[in-house]
């Protein structure tokens, strides 16, 4: 389909397709077996200028947005979702500076981001706060000019490989949510550690792992935005950068239907090669649609955000859910496609369907994303009765 793209976004799209298919691609199942964290390919993005493409011009980005983002996420996922989350966990991190922060704080961090030189992350979960943000339970307590933290957050994705980190603690517990705040929060302060790596199921390539405060100090300069806005920052933040889960989910799926296409024009059975019969060819249509139907909605949910519209939520929940749910189906459908063939580590199908999987979990499960939506759409509703 023609998404009518710049030449300067048709551009970026390639470079990434590039780099997915000379880079990452050749390295994507050795690290997957090995979990080793992908710094030559972050070096690579970053001296390709790739980091740049969400970041604003005053702070030596390209001054694009969500879908530029959103490009080069696909085309990267296409190979490695897992290598693809390295960059788009970064994004991630970077949102909340971008939206919320002081000039000084942009100005500290922004260009280094822009660059690729450092990496950021965003701390939200903790052991027994995940779906139920609200939860939390790490604090940040007042003492003078500064905030001493203390808590886990566990599961964070470019943990212990990023350089800043986006920590959301809870500066008054007495207030619930309101008295949440975010933290800018460098690694290498004291008090702020890093807990194992943990060995999961997919996305291996990329690093998670539990950050670990201990009367850890930071100046109360490091706010983000305004103390009690903290669990605001987090949900605004998510807004944004869903497109982005989106277009990962987007890619896997669309790397898994080219692997299987090509499959099924290779291999025979009873003579001929199985894309022959009709029971395979439904397959494969079906599979081509759901890619990009979500693709077009991943498309405009960031297209949306990037316009400037004020709410988004309930696109941004819409492109997730239905781009992670199709990546889950077309995978499944992938490995199908290869038969037993599919179910070893030798073919690339079963990685992309382990793959796939995360993108229905992080950034708010998709059972949470079905209540926003609908939340939403009652909103809506009565706002229309009115």
């Amino acid at each position: 389909m023609n998404y009518f793209l710049t030449d300067d976004q048709k551009m970026i799209r390639d470079l990434a397709a590039q780099i997915a298919q000379e880079k990452i691609a050749p390295i994507a199942a050795e690290l997957d077996e090995t979990g080793e964290f992908p710094w030559e390919v972050v070096k690579t993005l970053g001296t390709s200028d790739l980091f740049r493409v969400f970041i604003p011009t005053e702070y030596d980005g390209l001054g694009g947005g969500m879908f530029e983002m959103a490009l080069v996420v696909e085309e990267l996922s296409k190979a490695c979702g897992g290598i693809a989350l390295s960059y788009a966990a970064s994004g991630l991190g970077t949102i909340p500076i971008i939206l919320f922060g002081t000039p000084e704080q942009k100005k500290t961090w922004l260009p280094r981001l822009a660059s690729g030189e450092i990496l950021a992350a965003f701390a939200l979960t903790e052991p027994n706060a995940g779906s139920d943000a609200a939860s939390i339970k790490t604090q940040a307590k007042p003492d003078g000019d500064s905030y001493v933290i203390t808590g886990t957050k566990q599961w964070i994705t470019n943990g212990g490989e990023a350089t800043i980190y986006t920590v959301i603690a809870l500066t008054d517990p007495t207030r619930g949510v309101r008295g949440s705040t975010a933290l800018l929060v460098e690694k290498g302060t004291p008090g702020f550690d890093f807990g194992k790596k943990e060995n999961k199921m997919g996305i291996r390539a990329s690093a998670t792992r539990e950050l670990v405060f201990t009367d850890c100090r930071v100046p109360k300069s490091s706010i983000l935005a305004k103390e009690g806005m903290g669990f605001l920052v987090a949900m605004k933040t998510f807004d944004q950068s869903r497109p982005g889960v989106a277009a990962q989910a987007v890619g896997i799926a669309a790397g898994a239907l080219e692997k299987a296409v090509a499959y099924a024009q290779e291999r025979k059975q009873f003579g001929k090669p199985i894309s022959n019969f009709q029971g395979m060819q439904f397959m494969l249509a079906d599979m081509a649609t759901q890619v990009e139907a979500a693709r077009a909605l991943t498309y405009a949910a960031a297209r949306t955000i990037d316009g400037g519209e004020k709410d988004v939520a309930k696109i941004s929940s819409m492109a997730k859910v239905f781009a992670s749910d199709t990546a889950m189906r077309v995978t499944t459908d992938a490995v199908q496609v290869f038969g037993g063939y599919g179910y070893m580590k030798e073919y690339p199908v079963e990685k992309m369907m382990r793959d796939a999987k995360i993108t229905q979990i992080y950034e708010g499960t998709n059972q949470i994303q079905r209540e926003v939506i609908a939340m939403n759409l009652i909103k809506e509703s009565i706002r229309g009765k009115k």
